[in-house]
């Protein structure tokens, strides 16, 4: 369930600071498409999270992923990464990152508060996805691929990285079919605040 706080909206721009405080709260931004300048608040009453001491690995992903198809970066190419995810295709001809979001994160990015992970296929970028790190906590926001498994693939390298550096939380805003087969949860919006407030209270860096 979304809460759209539409009087809140910061207008055709979200300003950083109010941003940040916005995730440490339990709130982010959507737009409904593209093409809509205006940007709403959600703070669901089910939140998603991808506990990482239980992610799964289907089978077929983890032999894909010892075959070392794709060359998985991080932070080479952020702005494509947002705009492979914005970008419409088979099964999605909308999306939510409209131009105040895009600018919003590409601001998060330059002052070290969102990442990418990204799988290359020689220079083609071909998968990836993007979040938002504060204290002890990656808030994931959007991924896309061109390749088959190569989102998984950067999922995978994800919580890897997530789980060596000392994050406690993996929020994924909301849960699917798709992230339920790797350990995917909804969880009461009490229990997901205090799940945030433990990791704010720590300190990790995606690096």
């Amino acid at each position: 369930m979304r809460d759209k706080q539409r009087p809140h909206a910061p207008g055709r721009e979200i300003p950083t600071e109010l941003l940040l405080r916005a995730y440490a709260s339990g709130v982010f931004p959507m737009a409904e498409d593209a093409a809509d300048d205006e940007v709403f608040w959600v703070r669901p009453d089910l939140r998603g999270i991808l506990p990482l001491h239980a992610f799964h690995i289907p089978r077929s992903l983890e032999k894909a992923v010892r075959r070392k198809r794709f060359s998985v970066r991080t932070n080479t190419d952020f702005a494509a990464v947002v705009d492979g995810c914005a970008a419409s295709n088979t099964g999605r001809e909308t999306t939510w990152i409209n131009g105040p979001i895009r600018r919003a994160y590409m601001r998060l990015h330059k002052i070290g508060h969102a990442h990418s992970v990204e799988a290359w296929e020689d220079d083609e970028m071909v998968g990836g996805l993007y979040g938002v790190t504060l204290g002890a906590a990656f808030f994931g926001e959007s991924m896309f691929s061109r390749r088959s498994d190569a989102s998984k693939i950067c999922l995978v390298h994800l919580v890897e990285r997530l789980r060596e550096r000392g994050f406690r939380l993996l929020d994924t805003q909301f849960t699917t079919e798709h992230l339920k087969r790797f350990g995917a949860i909804d969880v009461e919006r009490e229990r997901y605040e205090e799940l945030l407030a433990d990791a704010l209270a720590h300190q990790a860096t995606f690096g």
